[in-house]
């Protein structure tokens, strides 16, 4: 069974605090909900792309949310909840389900689904928005857009690695290297590639910035064609021409399942990047990105309010 959608899960979450009779917390309801629920050990270790909670733990606690914003749940103390007599009355006409339209019809949760055109300055009705999220959280919208903003820039960055200079490639990967930790001073490692060119070896980077051990690069700036096995062996034979065993194969394409496989079979250590592993490392590192907003999440910081309690 897959993570159910933190709609299908409030009504669940009801039924289990009133069973309950007291207070309970999302992560008590959370573990017995997944057994009532059926779900598996992989469900449960499913997490949000931040990797900051579980997907399953998050619908329950905005479950939890709503229905305290409709005032079916009222809180406690901190962290913990529990039925109100408006949720018990709602379970006596034993609902089929509740979500998001069903808790509309309590005025308090009209309230908060209008607080964003109200804060924004805007009441006409049109814009007094609903949070409308349909099954995902909120979080979840948040992590999903950004995601999709972070694929697209992967993949433009990606067109754009596939246009530039072969020159002006090999300076990306020195920028990235030495960003990265590679390379000690950005000098040395923009001496060191592209100055060797001995047998698919297209350039000697230090591993660290003392130089205790270096690493053999080679670098492929294709717009389309796949990097084959033979070209990956080659490179592995550079390396044993050179008494070596470390190695970074970087390519604006992509490896083939051959010579993916090759590498994993032989006893030196070469590390393969494709196009898209590049561009997502250059934005890890901000190399040819830059940062145009920020949009810090925020929460409630409930030791600072204790002393008030």
């Amino acid at each position: 069974m897959a993570v159910p959608d933190y709609q299908s899960v409030m009504l669940p979450l009801l039924k289990y605090a009133a069973n309950r009779k007291g207070e309970i917390s999302t992560g008590q309801a959370a573990d017995a909900l997944a057994i009532s629920l059926d779900l598996s050990e992989e469900d449960l270790k499913q997490m949000l792309p931040s990797g900051i909670s579980t997907t399953f733990l998050n619908r329950v606690g905005w479950a939890a949310t709503y229905m305290k914003k409709a005032g079916l749940l009222e809180a406690t103390r901190r962290g913990f909840y529990r039925i109100a007599d408006r949720g018990l009355n709602l379970l006596k006409t034993n609902p089929q389900t509740i979500n998001v339209k069903l808790l509309t019809q309590y005025p308090e949760f009209q309230e908060f689904q209008n607080l964003k055109g109200t804060r924004s300055g805007d009441k006409s009705k049109e814009s007094a928005g609903v949070f409308d999220f349909t099954n995902i959280t909120p979080s979840e919208a948040l992590e999903r857009a950004y995601e999709n903003l972070r694929d697209e820039l992967t993949d433009d960055l990606l067109k754009r690695l596939k246009q530039i200079k072969p020159t002006f490639f090999e300076r990306i990967v020195v920028d990235l290297l030495v960003k990265m930790g590679y390379g000690g001073s950005r000098a040395d490692a923009g001496k060191a590639i592209g100055k060797s060119g001995d047998g698919g070896i297209d350039g000697i980077i230090k591993e660290d910035k003392l130089g205790l051990d270096v690493v053999y690069i080679q670098a492929k700036r294709w717009d389309s064609n796949s990097v084959g096995r033979p070209d990956v062996m080659q490179f592995a034979g550079a390396l044993q021409a050179q008494k070596a065993n470390k190695g970074i194969f970087i390519t604006t394409s992509r490896f083939t399942d051959e010579a993916t496989n090759y590498v994993a079979r032989i006893g030196s250590k070469i590390v393969l990047i494709d196009g898209e592993q590049l561009a997502e490392l250059m934005i890890e590192n901000d190399v040819g990105v830059s940062t145009v907003g920020l949009y810090p999440v925020k929460k409630i910081d409930s030791d600072y309010f204790d002393e008030g309690i």
